[in-house]
């Protein structure tokens, strides 16, 4: 998995990798049950503090991506059907309303949505 980190960005480090993970994980790249690497390699791997890769980490657990144990560290969780979450509902419904006003209709929205799940996923 290729992490690349915009430093001069707006978004938080730990987001930016909070976000890649989880696409990695959408695409397979990175495969349920597989073991990430320590908090303490990738940072070194990345060149950025310990704390912003255990926070990204943190939030992966929380939201239910990938699963800790002190024994056999960070894992890419096995994650059942059921739906998205309700949080995940909203933000899309907040993103289709930005690309309502961003001038794009029902065909343009769901064609872009299409390409980007056939590019991600």
């Amino acid at each position: 998995m290729l992490i690349r980190l915009d430093f001069g960005g707006d978004v938080p480090i730990y987001l930016q990798l909070r976000n890649q993970m989880v696409v990695a994980i959408a695409a397979g790249q990175l495969a349920p049950g597989e073991r990430l690497p320590t908090v303490r390699d990738l940072a070194e791997e990345l060149g950025v503090n310990m704390m912003t890769v255990s926070k990204a980490y943190q939030l992966l657990r929380q939201e239910g991506y990938i699963t800790t144990d002190r024994r056999s560290g960070a894992r890419v969780a096995v994650r059942p059907g059921g739906g998205p979450e309700q949080e995940t509902v909203e933000g899309l419904r907040l993103r289709l309303c930005e690309l309502r006003l961003a001038g794009l209709d029902r065909e343009e929205v769901l064609a872009l949505c299409a390409r980007l799940y056939d590019q991600e996923v």
